[in-house]
């Protein structure tokens, strides 16, 4: 069973499964342990004694392999949703020993082979015995070349030495390696990050500190495996787990990682509970036992359960999640009906507006002549209407009279807009224009100038080329809102991300910015301002044109991390203290009109302890379009990204 059913949740989180050993007699085990509570099973598909080597001097076993029973012992769904193969945890494919060498890499590629005639969704690879993992990597490279849809977990045990957490003590760790994730990274590197390799970590009684967590969670885990030593005792004699071990798995639910309980019994339950003893594992379950690690399933379902629901804004944007998509652009192109009522939902930015409308109105008109002056107002890139609808309530909230102009350049925008202004029996008061902003005679000067041209890091959208072409009719003392706004820039590790753009095996992909709602990513330092536009803008020397170097310093206890590209964002100011943004620091809360903006990196780049990341960006703009070029220059030179806008601009 689920570990619950949560309103709204439909992650693979809500099933958690349990580590067992081997078992000739796979429908039996599989019995036991779903009747146990456990959703399936990480089970060795392989007699542990086999060894290829012996096999080829016992003639009697006719090349038969030990599996545990042939295909047909369960049914197809049965092996797909309830099994993954546990690859034999003796192998060992970079060992001294030739023989061991030799029969590592048969027995891995019969297991997986027979995992993949099973039509197995998962296989748990062992982890890499030491730090040197090459020959280990080079087979499973090879096998991901030609493997169906199975993901391969690469088993990493979660530790790191610092100085706020002990590390951990673990076989599978060589005497000089500190940090599993340098363990991670050199294997995948070597694997060039395929997307079928993931991560199966290993959640050990000690944890590293938050940053070091931090950046695991821009990896691909698809599992925890929760050991039953990580568990604390209770007052009342039960398992369970310290405040960080309890956060840590609040973050792999949110993240769609799924839980796998391991190991025996290592509690003293209280005379007279229901649990089973660590002896009696291979007991029958029927209606008076209770699997014997049913109580650890049970503290973890109570964790689940006991999560704050997903709010509303976080269910709607459930199915954004890590989905590149690419930006608008709303200068080049007409937006469509469905693009704007997405947008008009958004009451918590026209709010903002409409309270930066009303500071802008009361400093512009005094009380004593509040209905005696008219304020000209200019919605410049009206769409549909929303800032009309807030520029005239704020006008009723502080009691001034306004003549609104609404220009829009798209004409099925405009048809709405006519509609609106005749239903709302706004005829009076608003003008429609059917034009780019750009173009337009206005027939007098603006007191407000009023724009909602901002994208994902601001002036991705060309806020700056259009408000320069508005501004001539905006009075000398006039007002711009939004008055100025920033973008902002940090570095990710973003696995997913990086596998969907590098699953286009091309280079545009790679020198595209996407808008995307960031997940699974880990943030790796604090944000940077990169450029700042300033409305009205009087000098007599505009120029657009701009370029920042910035230098990122990642915390030392969060040990080494793979860039994989950065965050975009910004923040802006309405009027005077009234700003919106998505900025993470300062963001707005309940707003979703914009989502993060995504620049990659060709090739990651690995940032150790200590050493500073340096970041180069540029704005650019061209006679017919405006575009970004980047790059990293420290630790490692990457590539200029973008050059001369070849892949992705935004068009005048």
């Amino acid at each position: 069973m689920p570990l619950g059913e949560r309103s709204g949740d439909k992650s693979d989180s809500r099933y958690c499964g349990v580590e067992t050993e081997f078992n000739d007699d796979m429908p039996q085990l599989l019995f036991v342990n779903i009747n146990g509570g456990f959703d399936f099973v990480v089970a060795p598909l392989m007699n542990p004694d086999y060894r290829p080597s012996l096999m080829d001097n016992d003639r009697s076993r006719s090349g038969v392999l030990p599996f545990a029973g042939s295909d047909i012992v369960l049914s197809p769904s049965q092996w797909s949703t309830h099994v993954v193969g546990k690859i034999s945890s003796w192998i060992d494919l970079d060992s001294e020993d030739e023989i061991v060498r030799n029969d590592s890499e048969i027995a891995l590629k019969q297991e997986i082979a027979w995992a993949s005639h099973l039509s197995l969704q998962a296989c748990l690879l062992p982890a890499p015995k030491g730090a040197s993992c090459a020959n280990y990597a080079r087979c499973v490279n090879q096998i991901l070349q030609n493997l169906n849809s199975i993901q391969l977990w690469l088993r990493i045990p979660l530790e790191k030495s610092d100085d706020d957490a002990m590390s951990g003590n673990s076989d599978n760790l060589s005497d000089g390696q500190v940090d599993s994730w340098e363990l991670w990274n050199s294997f995948r590197l070597l694997c060039e990050h395929h997307s079928q390799l993931s991560i199966a970590l290993d959640v050990l009684s000690s944890l590293p500190s938050a940053n070091s967590l931090g950046r695991w969670f821009g990896e691909p885990i698809k599992a925890a495996i929760l050991h039953t030593n990580a568990f604390l005792t209770n007052a009342r004699g039960y398992p369970c787990l310290s405040k960080r071990h309890q956060k840590l798995m609040v973050g792999f639910f949110n993240h769609s990682i799924q839980i796998v309980i391991s190991g025996k019994p290592v509690h003293s339950f209280p005379a007279g509970s229901s649990e089973l003893s660590a002896n009696h594992t291979d007991n029958h379950i029927d209606g008076t036992q209770r699997h014997p690690i049913r109580s650890y399933l049970d503290y973890v379902g109570y964790l689940y359960q006991r999560m704050e629901p997903l709010p509303e804004q976080e269910r709607f944007e459930l199915g954004y999640r890590d989905f590149l998509q690419s930006p608008l652009q709303p200068l080049m192109d007409n937006l469509e009906a469905q693009t704007y009522e997405t947008f008009e939902k958004d009451t918590v930015k026209y709010s903002q507006y409409q309270r930066a409308i009303c500071k802008a109105l009361l400093d512009r008109i005094p009380d004593e002549k509040a209905s005696l002056v008219t304020t000209v107002l200019m919605v410049v890139g009206a769409g549909r209407g929303p800032l009309v609808r807030a520029s005239l309530q704020a006008a009723e909230e502080t009691g001034r009279k306004l003549r609104v102009y609404a220009v829009e350049k798209n004409p099925n925008a405009v048809v709405t807009l006519h509609s609106l202004v005749k239903l709302e029996g706004w005829e009076n008061i608003v003008t429609i224009v059917s034009s780019d902003m750009r173009c337009w005679d206005a027939p007098e000067k603006a007191d407000i100038l009023v724009s909602e041209l901002l994208g994902s890091f601001g002036d991705n959208e060309l806020s700056p080329e259009c408000l320069d072409g508005a501004q001539r009719f905006l009075k000398q003392d006039g007002i711009s809102i939004p008055s100025s706004y920033t973008s902002f820039i940090q570095p990710v590790t973003a696995a997913k991300l990086y596998n969907d753009v590098k699953s286009h095996k091309d280079l545009v992909h790679f020198e595209t910015a996407y808008v995307v709602k960031l997940h699974s990513v880990a943030r790796l330092a604090p944000c940077h301002p990169v450029f700042t536009f300033t409305h009205p803008e009087c000098s007599t020397k505009k120029n657009n044109q701009r370029y920042k170097k910035l230098q990122f310093e990642i915390p030392s206890d969060t040990g080494s991390a793979m860039v994989h590209g950065f965050a975009g964002y910004f923040d802006a100011t309405l009027y005077k203290d009234v700003h919106l943004g998505i900025e993470p620091s300062t963001a707005t809360p309940n707003m979703f009109s914009w989502f993060p903006i995504f620049f990659p990196l060709r090739t990651p780049v690995c940032i150790r302890p200590g050493s500073p990341l340096e970041v180069h960006i540029w704005r650019c703009c061209g006679s017919t379009k405006v575009w970004y070029e980047w790059c990293a220059t420290s630790p490692t030179q990457s590539a200029i990204h973008n050059t001369n806008g070849r892949s992705y601009w935004v068009g005048l």
